[in-house]
């Protein structure tokens, strides 16, 4: 599933998702597990909040010794069951995920190629995600986050992507008219129904392979 997506600015979170950031927050424009990156979500009065968080449900700080969880992606269908996943989704801790283009393997051919995918138009987006607060060593309170994932199989353009044979999974884009219903929602059977496919006309997508790095060996 997506493990790597490229967010936005500060300043594009204020003008296209209408929500300030914090000054003091700052993070990278690709985004990889455990990397701090901004959501939204609503505060108490309703009304749309920045945050920052650690991409992945649960942080490697806060994994337990010699165990490995791969949690930037929660399958909706068992979100509500999973003990990483229950309690926030039972008490309807959700957000949305801002982003620019999102990347997956595409195997159309013998070896996989890394496509970036977004919207049709070229506007910046957001995914359905899910987050928790955590209490650190210090005392201080830090978030994170994860997305949300659907069956893709029978997707007209999500289905191209993964490995041959695996089932096809995708992130769910929310449109614009239903942030705020989706921020707002406080029943978790009600919040499932957000959680469909994306019309794949207003998607696109194209081969993004990542540059290999050379290291210029020095020379004595």
């Amino acid at each position: 599933m997506c493990v790597n997506y490229v967010t936005v600015s500060r300043q594009l979170a204020f003008d296209f998702f209408r929500t300030s950031m914090e000054e003091s927050d700052d993070w990278r424009d690709e985004l990889y597990q455990d990397y701090v990156g901004p959501i939204i979500v609503h505060d108490e009065a309703g009304n749309r909040k920045g945050l920052t968080g650690t991409y992945g449900f649960i942080p490697k700080r806060h994994m337990p010794p010699g165990q490995r969880l791969t949690t930037m992606n929660a399958r909706a269908e068992t979100v509500g069951q999973l003990r990483t996943y229950k309690s926030a989704w039972a008490k309807s801790q959700l957000c949305l995920v801002p982003m620019v283009r999102f990347f997956e393997p595409n195997w159309e051919q013998p070896m996989h190629v890394r496509w970036s995918i977004g919207m049709a138009t070229g506007e910046p987006f957001a995914v359905a995600g899910l987050y928790r607060e955590w209490v650190e060593e210090d005392g201080k309170k830090a978030i994170s986050f994860t997305q949300l994932t659907i069956n893709a199989d029978d997707h007209p353009f999500m289905s191209r992507f993964h490995r041959p044979g695996e089932e096809k999974r995708s992130l769910v884009i929310v449109p614009p008219s239903e942030y705020d219903e989706w921020l707002g929602c406080k029943d978790p059977e009600r919040a499932r129904t957000y959680l469909q496919p994306y019309p794949a006309d207003l998607m696109c997508g194209e081969p993004a392979p990542k540059t290999p790095v050379f290291k210029q060996r020095e020379l004595f």
